[in-house]
């Protein structure tokens, strides 16, 4: 059986030998796309990304869950160290929350739909429809509100929602970049 892969790792062997690596370290657009993982839906292509420009985290949805707080808080930390501390100010990093329109998880808002989605994946049904994209340009600001209210998300860093037409091909702001509101001292999470 010839496997599906094959045209791709062809493809890979001609990137390769052209291939020049890029050292760990801040990403040089510091940004962080978190986006749906719909084949529709690739931001390097869409954004024009290159290796080393932004890490991207994808779900079903693009949808901001408690599991991409901490991944965000993470590489927050991560960067902090790799740039020797010195994150701080303008220096931060933007997170990027981009949803789209004509998303599979809008299949979710419909009670039978999700009951069955639940039976078939073991997922449960408040958690599916947690994820649901029926509407983008409500959805993204409501995912740019949780992450600006989390205290998990560092002070140097933004946040800006924004939504993507796959017919047209054009990405949307709907909520400009902003950061958090101080969290008061007795409320802040114990160091990583």
């Amino acid at each position: 059986m010839t496997s599906r892969m094959t045209p791709l790792l062809e493809y890979n062997e001609k990137f390769a030998r052209t291939f020049t690596p890029v050292p760990l370290g801040v990403p040089a657009a510091r940004v962080i796309v978190i986006t749906c993982l719909d084949h529709r839906v690739d931001p390097a292509i869409v954004l024009g990304l290159q290796l080393g420009d932004a890490p991207v985290l994808r779900n079903a949805g693009g949808r901001v869950t408690q599991a991409v707080i901490e991944e965000i808080a993470y590489l927050a930390y991560l960067g902090r160290r790799l740039a020797g501390g010195t994150l701080t100010g303008d220096a931060g990093v933007e997170v990027a929350v981009i949803h789209h329109t004509q998303c599979g998880t809008g299949f979710l808002d419909d009670p039978d739909f999700r009951r069955e989605a639940s039976l078939v994946t073991g997922v449960d049904e408040d958690t599916l429809q947690a994820s649901a994209v029926a509407d983008p340009a409500t959805t993204v600001t409501a995912d740019v509100e949780r992450l600006l209210s989390s205290p998990l998300l560092p002070a140097t860093t933004s946040v800006s929602g924004h939504v993507y037409d796959p017919d047209t091909g054009r990405v949307s702001t709907v909520v400009d970049a902003r950061q958090r509101a101080p969290i008061p001292p007795n409320s802040r999470p114990r160091s990583i």
